[in-house]
């Protein structure tokens, strides 16, 4: 499109005087008719206005004949616009309206496209999860499998399985399948270390305790230290199930079941424990730069622990009493303590005291019945009878060649309450020889003297009350009852405490040759002066007989070989002829 250049805009001035509009600037026929109109001559210029004028009206009649002949096309025409502007009112708001809809129907697509995308990526999800179905499938069905591992003590394999389960949690923490595996297999695993210390708690031998140990350490659940505590706990839980069984309706039964069982069941599980863990390691620091645990010191104290609810069980029967087996029972406590030397655990050492105790308990109860019944017969004797007559008319006994052998005075038939009596005190000697420690002599001998001392208090009161109504012949019978308990009764029964204390013996146990035994006081012999002292107005005057020495007699004799040798047994005492026998 040619633009006007100077000379047209010059020409266009002159032309038109006013303004003229832009629009025609642009117009390409408005610049090719002004070039034309440029090149005319000043005739052709005169008439161009008259030519334009023609040809307006030329124009403006072919208009009119065109419209004329054409006006139903020009009405149809009128019509189509304004169906067409109609429609294109429609359109135009249909349009208004697709605009307003365009942004949500934007953030549709997108929304869809979104979705598309998970679909998609839950579609690849999906086959990738259905070509690897069997393997999740395995991991799915793990704690199904772990469970059924525990139940039916699979328990390699349980281990295994939960080793598996660790990595998986490392790896996949973070998975919500992950971690309900995790839980169940945590709690099959829970449920696993029960049934193992509940194997601890039941009659394992080594072999099955050697495979629970290496299962736990496996497991990782408990220190070392735990783990021994763990199983002492669990094995001493077993083993006292088993005292537990034992009847205890007879202390001696229990006591001697309880006895064996410890032996036999606490000695194998002490061995068991040894053969598992090590106590020779040094102690070596942890890698935490916590202090070192003494792992010795665990075994030592429930071994400790152990003997001590053993020597609680025996002293208890003791206390309720096992009649006259007392030598018995002490020989198995010694077995059992010797045997327990072996693993470093001799308890013996204690086991003295506690018998010792006992043993003198029932010295001291068979005495003080011996006293009571004493007391009985002095309240229904009387000295009507002529004792003399039986007693001269028994024959002497004839002494037994064994060494050591005692014969008891036959004088003391004469006198039938004092017979009583020694033949009381001679099974409480009888049942004391049974077990007759050492340590016993000067509480033996003491309880003894307090008897002497209540029996001879007891002859007083039956002089006092007897003393009105007395004969003479009465009286001679009383001096006579009288002097036969100090010269015949007390000193055999020191002969007696001598044969169960030899002298010689206590000696060499204190220290001292026998000969200087007498300035302990009055130790395995009964002070005679202080007995008799009441009855001083009764006795006639005499010479204090002197004590028996029993010590070169006995002194080549053992401990052992008097225990064989010298037998007490409980004399006979019939209403019709009362006899007194006693064999040392």
């Amino acid at each position: 499109m040619a633009a006007v250049d100077v000379e047209d805009e010059s020409v266009l001035a002159w032309i038109f005087q006013q303004s003229f509009p832009d629009s025609w600037r642009q117009n390409p026929d408005f610049t090719a008719y002004l070039s034309e109109l440029c090149s005319f001559g000043l005739d052709k210029l005169n008439r161009e206005p008259e030519r334009l004028a023609e040809e307006r009206a030329q124009i403006l009649q072919q208009t009119r004949e065109l419209a004329f002949s054409n006006y139903q096309t020009f009405i149809r025409t009128a019509d189509c616009t304004e169906l067409i502007y109609r429609d294109f009112g429609r359109v135009e708001s249909s349009v208004s309206r697709l605009l307003d809809k365009l942004p949500g129907f934007r953030e549709k697509c997108r929304g869809f496209m979104t979705e598309a995308e998970q679909i998609g990526a839950s579609r690849r999800m999906y086959s990738l999860t259905l070509n690897r179905h069997t393997e999740i499938l395995e991991i799915l069905e793990i704690p199904q499998l772990m469970d059924t591992c525990v139940r039916n003590g699979y328990y390699e394999e349980a281990l295994e399985l939960a080793a598996y389960v660790k990595r998986l949690e490392k790896k996949h923490s973070s998975l919500p399948v992950i971690q309900g595996i995790v839980r169940e297999v945590r709690q099959s695993t829970q449920l696993m270390l029960n049934q193992l210390l509940q194997q601890l708690r039941s009659n394992s031998q080594l072999p099955v305790c050697l495979r629970v140990i290496g299962y736990l350490r496996r497991m990782d659940v408990f220190t070392e230290a735990e783990l021994r505590v763990k199983f002492l706990q669990a094995r001493g839980t077993w083993l006292r199930s088993i005292l537990a069984a034992v009847p205890d309706d007879d202390p001696y039964f229990h006591i001697t079941k309880t006895i064996e069982a410890c032996r036999v069941h606490l000695f194998d599980i002490i061995t068991q424990y040894r053969a598992i863990f090590s106590d020779e390691d040094p102690l070596v620091p942890s890698a935490s730069g916590q202090p070192a645990v003494n792992e010795g010191a665990i075994f030592h104290g429930w071994v400790v622990q152990q003997v001590a609810e053993f020597l609680e069980t025996l002293d208890r029967d003791l206390q309720r009493g096992v009649g006259g087996r007392l030598d018995s029972l002490l020989g198995q406590c010694m077995y059992f303590g010797l045997s327990f030397s072996r693993v470093g655990a001799d308890f013996r050492g204690q086991l003295p005291p506690m018998f010792q105790r006992v043993a003198a308990d029932s010295f001291g109860r068979a005495v003080q019945e011996a006293v009571e019944k004493f007391q009985e017969d002095m309240n229904l004797y009387t000295l009507i009878a002529l004792p003399s007559v039986l007693g001269g008319t028994i024959p002497a006994m004839t002494a037994s060649t064994q060494p050591g052998t005692l014969q008891p005075p036959m004088s003391l038939l004469d006198f039938q309450p004092l017979a009583c009596f020694l033949n009381n005190i001679l099974t409480a000697f009888n049942d004391l020889r049974l077990c007759c420690p050492v340590g016993l002599a000067q509480d033996v001998t003491s309880s003894l003297e307090d008897a002497l001392k209540m029996v001879t208090r007891q002859i007083l009161v039956f002089h006092r009350a007897e003393e009105s109504a007395f004969s003479e012949r009465e009286k001679d019978l009383f001096v006579q009852f009288c002097c036969s308990y100090a010269e015949d009764l007390l000193p055999f029964i020191n002969r007696c405490l001598q044969v169960l204390f030899p002298p010689a013996q206590l000696a060499l146990i204190l220290g001292v040759p026998p000969t200087q035994l007498h300035k302990f006081g009055n130790l395995g012999s009964i002070d005679l002066n202080a007995v008799l002292q009441p009855l001083d107005f009764v006795l006639p005057s005499r010479e204090m007989p002197a004590v028996d020495d029993l010590t070169v007699g006995l002194s080549g004799l053992t401990a052992a070989e008097l225990s064989d040798k010298e037998a007490i047994r409980e004399p006979d005492l019939t209403a019709e002829q009362p006899q007194l026998i006693l064999v040392l």
